[in-house]
């Protein structure tokens, strides 16, 4: 039995609503159980009917139970070896180390209406996306039915979890928690530098030391501090003078002294990169967010005892992560999270969405989570770190060879990988290196049990909305939640049932779908008034000193810069879309370019600087003489389709293709077909002109 040592009991603060007596009495009955380092309580402190107990097809109501998970690590337990700092966490009577994490569970009312798999979301931020990506309705809360969205997952049966891992999320707004214990040497408190960016989008007097909803680490000798700003990472750094800045905040037009804010006197410009390097202390044992995921995780699947609200009902659990996410996932299994104490796998599979090539500064002394490398910022935090290939390779520089496998398949626990990016992490993320050498050279591929998906002219998140914004393009709106909810169901049937998903579909080197960025300012067309990126995302070796590795300490702050990587970007076709990879109808049957890259606007500063997340919707002239008289070279949409239902026909074939090959479901046919249907306008109206 996977527990011991101590006694463990659920306990509750249960709001009961008219959901039943039964559902109240159990949340508030003590059980007990022998407990070892892992899961000591549950803490349930509201148990409710979701949506007013709507049934979801056959698998019928659902309920939500939220609360606090109190855990237990022994950090002389091989298992947690590989926590930085944690043997200078506090202990209890017992020897072990405390600290706890919110959790928020949405299951079916019976167990047996499920399909029996868990698909537990890593937050990111404190937040949940993956009602976004594949309920088609984002947000933190889920009450009514229409937090269900398209109610998908609640369709499948799934059994819905999420705990908190970062400890430097703020609350609020309905983010995810943990108490995280401070690390602390036998002298006493432990200091140490700690170097900070900060870059914003518009005109501000006072911001803090760190993005994302993040609780800063504070500063504790602001006369030592030394701020510094400039236009690029590349440009002269200029001294900010101490009488021109402080620690501080701005309440109304009070300026509030905050050791976690830095205040100016003249303002933050925007796209100027300010940097920040100054003293702070107790770190946070970062690293025990894998622990916390690996433990909750643990619990919930296996645990036999009605402690567990889920005993007996799961066979199967399957791991999402979006961006920041996606990168812990796959840091988690690369550092050997995917195995309990007891050497159990905790995921079956992992679907690691839009993380690029990256992993990240989640386990180590005074590390920002928040943080990763990008274009124009934060190119001192590393977020990119070989090995980045599932597949072996070798860095040149340091004659390292390995993968980001290589402990899991040690212990036996490799999960099923889906990897899915979009030309956004192309050239924003360095995507290229999950697939290919450290020199960009050769096609590296991936492991078996990994499968790599390519959303063609994607960008980093899902938007609807055509504003410009903070960019000098429209905003890329081309809608793939359709391809991830098919991956969903391939990476469950290939998890749980060895059903084999479809091949990788990806741009590769030895085929010409993928190229330097030169390569693409030569190919791609030339558009009137449209500028090309003069560059893409290039991640360095980063020098942090010599306990960096070892011990998750930084001696050099900031980091010192090292040799490039080099990233390759997809090859666009006559049109400027991306060739190869999945390529849904607004591709394959375009009516404009989508791409994976905007740049910023002169309002953003940093003008023509790679933006970091959005892509670019580049409409096609609606008919010739528009075309003449703007002297774009890409036939209009009328010469390629005279009717509409000559576009919708041609529209309709590529997404019973895409059905076919498993990247669509039924649904998502349907939906897209409705979709197109906005198109017709652009036949009806002859003096039509492309929205702008």
């Amino acid at each position: 039995m996977w527990m011991r040592a101590r006694r463990g009991e659920l306990t509750s603060a249960a709001k009961c609503s008219g959901f039943g007596v039964l559902v109240c009495l159990f949340a508030m009955i003590a059980q007990v159980a022998t407990v070892e380092a892992g899961v000591v309580r549950l803490e349930i402190e509201q148990r409710e009917p979701f949506a007013d107990g709507h049934e979801f097809g056959s698998v019928g109501a659902y309920e939500r139970i939220q609360g606090r998970v109190m855990l237990e690590v022994d950090p002389d337990d091989p298992s947690n070896q590989a926590i930085h700092d944690l043997k200078l966490a506090p202990r209890n009577d017992r020897g072990v180390v405390e600290f706890s994490t919110e959790f928020d569970l949405l299951a079916p009312v019976d167990p047996k209406r499920g399909n029996r798999r868990i698909l537990f979301e890593v937050n990111n931020r404190g937040n949940k996306l993956a009602p976004g990506a594949f309920l088609d309705r984002g947000g933190n809360e889920f009450r009514t039915l229409d937090d269900a969205g398209n109610g998908f997952l609640f369709r499948e049966g799934y059994h819905l979890l999420w705990c908190g891992w970062n400890g430097d999320v703020r609350p609020g707004e309905g983010r995810l928690t943990m108490e995280l214990p401070i690390a602390q040497s036998a002298e006493g408190p432990i200091e140490g530098r700690i170097y900070a960016e900060i870059c914003v989008d518009a005109p501000s007097r006072s911001e803090p030391l760190a993005w994302g909803n993040s609780d800063p680490y504070p500063v504790i000798d602001p006369e030592q501090a030394v701020v510094t700003m400039r236009p690029t990472r590349d440009a002269p750094a200029e001294v900010v003078p101490k009488d021109r800045r402080a620690f501080a905040r701005l309440e109304g037009d009070r300026v509030v002294a905050d050791p976690t804010h830095l205040f100016l006197e003249d303002g933050f410009r925007p796209g100027w990169i300010y940097e920040v390097v100054y003293t702070t202390r107790n770190p946070r044992v970062t690293g025990l967010g894998f622990a916390a995921v690996r433990d909750v995780v643990s619990f919930f699947r296996n645990e036999e005892s009605p402690a567990n609200p889920l005993a007996g009902a799961v066979d199967g659990v399957l791991a999402f992560g979006i961006s920041q996410s996606g990168r812990f996932l796959h840091d988690l299994v690369y550092q050997g999270f995917n195995a309990d104490e007891q050497g159990q796998a905790v995921f079956d599979g992992v679907f690691a969405h839009v993380p690029g090539a990256g992993k990240g500064m989640f386990n180590g002394r005074f590390v920002q989570t928040t943080r990763h490398g990008s274009p124009h910022q934060d190119r001192l935090f590393v977020s990119e770190s070989f090995p980045m290939t599932t597949a072996p390779s070798t860095d040149p520089q340091t004659g390292r060879t390995g993968d980001t496998l290589e402990r899991a398949r040690e212990a036996g626990v490799v999960p099923k990988m889906i990897f899915t990016n979009t030309s956004a992490e192309y050239w924003t993320r360095a995507a290229s290196l999950l697939h290919t050498d450290v020199d960009g050279t050769i096609d590296v591929g991936h492991d078996p049990n990994v499968r790599i998906y390519f959303i063609a002219g994607g960008q980093h998140g899902v938007s609807t909305g055509r504003s410009r914004g903070i960019y000098l393009n429209l905003i890329n709106t081309l809608d793939y939640r359709g391809v991830l909810r098919a991956l969903l169901v391939a990476l469950d049937d290939w998890a749980t049932r060895d059903v084999e998903p479809p091949p990788s579909r990806y741009p590769r080197i030895d085929d010409g779908t993928l190229i330097r960025a030169e390569t693409y300012h030569r190919t791609f067309p030339e558009l009137p008034g449209v500028a090309l990126p003069r560059a893409h995302y290039v991640p360095t070796r980063l020098d942090f000193g010599p306990r960096w590795e070892s011990e998750g300490i930084i001696d050099k702050v900031p980091a010192v810069v090292g040799e490039p990587f080099r990233t390759l970007v997809p090859a666009p076709d006559t049109d400027g879309n991306d060739r190869a990879g999945i390529r849904l109808p607004q591709l394959a049957v375009p009516i404009a370019t989508f791409t994976g890259w905007n740049l910023r606007s002169a309002e953003a500063g940093a003008a023509g600087q790679l933006a970091k997340f959005n892509g670019s919707f580049l409409p096609f002239p609606v008919d010739e003489q528009q075309r003449i008289d703007s002297g774009d070279p890409r036939p209009s949409v009328l010469e390629r389709y005279p009717t509409f239902e000559h576009y919708l026909g041609r529209f309709s074939e590529e997404l019973l293709e895409l059905e076919s090959q498993r990247f669509l479901l039924d649904e998502d046919v349907v939906g897209l077909l409705r979709a197109a249907e906005a198109s017709r306008t652009l036949w009806e109206v002859e003096d039509s002109a492309p929205v702008r």
